[in-house]
């Protein structure tokens, strides 16, 4: 199981156990459920049977066979057995007029009273209380979310991050200075040990700002195993808007150009260069010339053979149109 799934797993089940709480916290708090003139029919037996002594007490007293067909009838299938139970312990000259009042007089049977739900004021606050405890805990799970998808990828962020910053501190080629024409564009782009995401482009315009193609640098090939990636070899492209293919050439660490596997691999994407400081690789397409230097590089150490992947790559692209 890789960390990706491992993290959706744990997202869900923490939605499950947050949407758990939300549902127990409005059941059994904001909204529980609540039965309001409920009829004895829903007593318990012992219940229903206190309930009959008092009803044939009551006619005893009032003598009111309505009323005690009424309150008989309260008790629904349940009437005869709680009759039952206490009829031993009644008097059995009013047992026998309440059995005969429930058996002669027309058994009402009450409407069912509809459950009222809470009132107004209760509704409102229960609904502010609701929407703000959906409202964090959407945040929380936002949060959450946010962390686990995004904390693998916060390095890589950084790095990108530290990356541009040494771009900016890197000076630029005055090609003027050096009695050439200048580039009508000119960028620098970094990569560092860690950006395993790296894939800068730049679009390029004319002078006039119209558009005439774009070109960058990616990775191309990695080497070994794990995280972070180990880039052994990136790809220099650019795109002429009145070409028709990008042209590509792959710049390779020594190991790398020197292993024949690895150039192999990489010859159908583009001419192989072997990639050292102060290097200098031209791209030329229909209408377009490019020219990557290699500003700065430093390879990596560890396990792996010398000088086979990079910690820090610097390239500085200049863009000439063609005569």
């Amino acid at each position: 199981m890789n960390e990706d799934t491992r993290k959706l797993m744990l997202t869900g089940l923490v939605g499950i156990l947050i949407g758990a709480a939300i549902g127990l916290f409005i059941g059994w708090y904001l909204w529980p459920v609540e039965w309001i003139n409920a009829t004895p029919a829903y007593l318990r037996a012992d219940l229903q049977a206190d309930y009959m002594m008092m009803t044939i007490d009551s006619f005893r007293v009032n003598g009111d066979e309505n009323l005690a067909s009424y309150r008989y009838s309260l008790l629904g299938e349940d009437a005869a057995t709680a009759l039952a139970v206490v009829a031993p312990y009644q008097d059995p000259n009013v047992l026998a007029a309440f059995q005969q009042a429930v058996a002669t007089v027309p058994v009402v049977t009450p409407e069912p009273t509809p459950l009222p739900g809470p009132s107004g004021n209760r509704s409102l606050l229960g609904t502010i209380l609701i929407a703000l405890g959906v409202i964090a805990i959407l945040a929380v799970i936002g949060g959450l979310v946010y962390y686990l998808f995004r904390s693998g990828r916060s390095g890589e962020r950084s790095v990108a991050s530290m990356a541009n910053e040494y771009s900016k501190s890197v000076q630029k080629t005055d090609y003027s200075a050096k009695g050439e024409e200048p580039p009508i564009a000119q960028f620098v782009t970094t990569y560092m040990l860690g950006d395993d995401l790296f894939d800068d482009s730049f679009s390029i315009d004319s002078p006039a700002g119209e558009f005439l193609g774009e070109c960058g640098v990616g990775i191309s090939e990695t080497i070994g195993v794990g995280d972070p990636k180990r880039v052994t070899a990136f790809e220099v492209w650019i795109f002429d808007k009145n070409d028709i293919q990008t042209v590509t050439k792959v710049l390779m660490s020594p190991h790398a150009f020197s292993d024949p596997s690895l150039r192999a691999k990489l010859e159908s994407k583009g001419e192989l260069i072997e990639l050292v400081p102060g290097k200098q690789v031209v791209l030329e397409t229909a209408t377009l010339q490019l020219s990557a230097t290699v500003a700065d590089s430093q390879f990596g150490e560890g396990p792996l053979p010398p000088q086979s992947f990079f910690e820090r790559m610097t390239l500085e692209l200049a863009i000439w149109t063609k005569a």
